[in-house]
């Protein structure tokens, strides 16, 4: 039911019943290429798997959104490398996935979620693949971009990451609890 809803407010998937408005848009009756537009102007996905491609550098990666919304590859590159700046990697921008500590990894998957400056990050289990001191971090950095005002909803079955939560929501078998 967590992730399902996640994919519900990231456009990922339609609701079966209702109504829902991101960004004041109703996107029940949207079609697929304005779904993805939605996603890529205003939501930022980050995923525990990271879903990063194993092909592509650092820097490729965290591009790769920009691509969609048809910048000019200088463009591309620059924003790039900015963000990757901002979360640590900038002597790590040329590795590929397979060359990065899972920490690395997910830094990488977050520069690839905010390069397009959206106003929601979506984040499913963002420390699942981590350890301890990674997850701390990722997790310290998510807080202070939802400090700086950015919409933050976390999917989390660890405590300690709920507790720092402005908002908890809890959810069993798809239903919400209290």
């Amino acid at each position: 039911g967590k992730t399902t809803l996640l994919h519900i407010l990231g456009c990922l998937l339609k609701p079966t019943s209702g109504t829902y408005k991101s960004q004041g848009l109703s996107v029940e009756n949207m079609n697929q290429y304005q779904l993805a537009g939605v996603r890529n102007r205003y939501i930022g996905f980050v995923f525990q798997a990271f879903n990063l491609l194993p092909r592509f550098t650092a820097l490729e990666n965290v591009e790769l959104p920009m691509m969609y919304n048809g910048l000019p590859a200088h463009k591309r590159g620059e924003r790039a490398e900015y963000v990757l700046d901002q979360v640590g990697l900038t002597e790590r921008m040329h590795h590929r996935p397979s060359q990065l500590s899972g920490g690395e990894q997910q830094r990488v998957a977050i520069a690839r979620a905010l390069v397009n400056d959206p106003a929601i990050i979506l984040a499913d289990e963002p420390t699942g693949n981590l350890d301890s001191e990674s997850g701390r971090a990722v997790i310290n950095m998510l807080l202070d971009l939802n400090r700086a005002g950015k919409t933050l909803i976390i999917v989390t079955h660890e405590r300690v990451i709920a507790d720092r939560a402005a908002k908890i929501v809890n959810l069993l078998d798809g239903k919400r609890v209290t």
